[in-house]
């Protein structure tokens, strides 16, 4: 059994893991050590060329996930399959300073430190050519960070080790998703944790592309959305309410328009809702089950089980919205009214019938 393990997630990343691979072999000489890559399915060879890697050096694994993606479940998957007592976790990149890692287990092993940080943002360490936007964008997730985790300067960092232990003894706590597995094991600690850190020098992207965009910023507000409301409500419920809360604008501007153009408002609010349950469909497909986002044909199936699952809600959305604007009530409160009630049930019967057999409370 190998003392450490090193997790590197890999989506696209055919021209620099076999870089970081010799890289380590370097880095790790005297240790007893493995690789564990994390490939998710891009069709780009990255799997092929580990799988030729790890027939030829016993140190190398691969794991390859079809239908599943995200860095947060690569890196918990990669590190569940090991049997390490300590598990160092980098991106294949090659931006993190692999040469780092001897220290890094060091201080895990004689320090009693349960997780060690290489960071950015401490004495001795530098964002390098980082662009500064993106700067600017790590450092205010640091900031916003601050409320799940005191005293760590870089909690948005990807390069860490953690003892077995410790990940045992938060697995069943964390959010899981997302981009930022650092932040929510700690996060999941609840400050039962003894952390430390080392300076790091961040080298820049020299082949592929950046995995930054909408998405990864959606899932750390959700990230910390999850933790601060104590785990209490599932993963994926704060991206559905988000669509929700758009779908909500997008069914009150056509009925608006519907409605001021002197339609009827029964009809208003059924052409309102229709248009407002089909954006919630694709945003939902995009963001709330981007790991199992459905694709090809599978989009128009899906979107036909969405339409009937959420048939019910609509016809509580319509006839509610209607009973209340016979009651008097103004035509925009009761269409938010049909709405939002329409939502809780959407939430439960879209997650079962559309995407593959998701629960409400299922990760």
């Amino acid at each position: 059994m190998p003392e450490l393990s090193v997790v590197v997630p890999a989506y696209r990343e055919r021209d620099n893991v076999p870089l970081l691979l010799d890289a380590l072999e370097k880095a790790l000489s005297g240790l007893d050590w493995e690789a564990i890559v994390v490939a998710d399915a891009a069709e780009d060879g990255t799997e092929e060329l580990v799988r030729e890697r790890a027939q030829r050096d016993r140190r190398v694994r691969i794991i390859q996930r079809i239908g599943r993606r995200g860095l947060a479940s690569a890196c918990i998957e990669g590190m569940l399959s090991s049997s390490a007592p300590y598990l160092a976790v980098m991106d294949a990149d090659l931006q993190h300073d692999e040469t780092l890692l001897p220290k890094l287990l060091d201080a895990a092993k004689h320090g009693g430190a349960d997780v060690v940080v290489a960071s950015r943002y401490m004495d001795g360490g530098s964002t390098g050519e980082l662009a500064a936007d993106r700067v600017r964008i790590s450092r205010l997730a640091s900031t916003l960070s601050s409320v799940l985790c005191k005293g760590l300067t870089d909690p948005m960092s990807g390069f860490f080790v953690v003892r077995r232990a410790f990940l045992e003894r938060v697995v069943r706590k964390l959010y899981g998703r997302g981009f930022k597995i650092l932040l929510d094991m700690i996060a999941a600690a609840r400050g039962q944790v003894e952390i430390a850190e080392l300076p790091y020098r961040m080298r820049s992207r020299e082949r592929g592309e950046s995995k930054l965009g909408v998405r990864v910023i959606s899932e750390y507000f959700m990230l910390i959305l999850y933790h601060l409301t104590g785990r209490l409500l599932p993963a994926r419920f704060f991206l559905f309410g988000a669509v929700g809360v758009t779908g909500v604008v997008v069914q009150l501007a056509i009925l608006s328009l519907a409605f001021g153009a002197s339609a009827h408002f029964l009809f208003s609010q059924i052409v309102a809702t229709w248009v407002a349950m089909t954006s919630n469909f694709f945003l939902n497909n995009i963001f709330t089950y981007g790991d199992q986002r459905l694709r090809g044909a599978r989009i128009w199936r899906g979107l036909i089980s969405f339409y009937m699952a959420c048939g019910i809600g609509a016809f509580i959305n319509v006839a509610l919205a209607e009973w209340l604007f016979v009651k008097s009530v103004p035509y925009w409160a009761a269409g938010l009214t049909g709405a939002l009630v329409a939502s809780l049930w959407n939430f439960f019967t879209t997650a079962s019938f559309t995407w593959g057999g998701s629960t409400a409370r299922k990760r």
